[in-house]
């Protein structure tokens, strides 16, 4: 199933498809902040649909901006 195409929403649990970079904060002043945050196991909520492919997502160490493509329903 193409993950982009895959329908979203807010309060849906979801995990990382694959390691990320870096992760960037989803605060008011958006913060890079270290990929190792979030393992790869950990599932998270989307908390916020934002511009673009954006999501913002609740994780157990903090809330970030990731791409919807990066996110995959659990």
């Amino acid at each position: 199933m193409d993950h982009a195409a895959e329908a979203i929403d807010i309060g849906a649990p979801v995990r990382l498809v694959a390691a990320l970079p870096y992760l960037k904060s989803a605060d008011p002043m958006p913060m890079l902040r270290p990929a190792d945050l979030v393992g790869p196991d950990e599932i998270g909520q989307v908390v916020a649909l934002r511009s673009g492919d954006q999501l913002a997502v609740r994780f157990r160490r903090g809330t970030f901006l990731i791409a919807r493509s990066s996110l995959q329903m659990c």
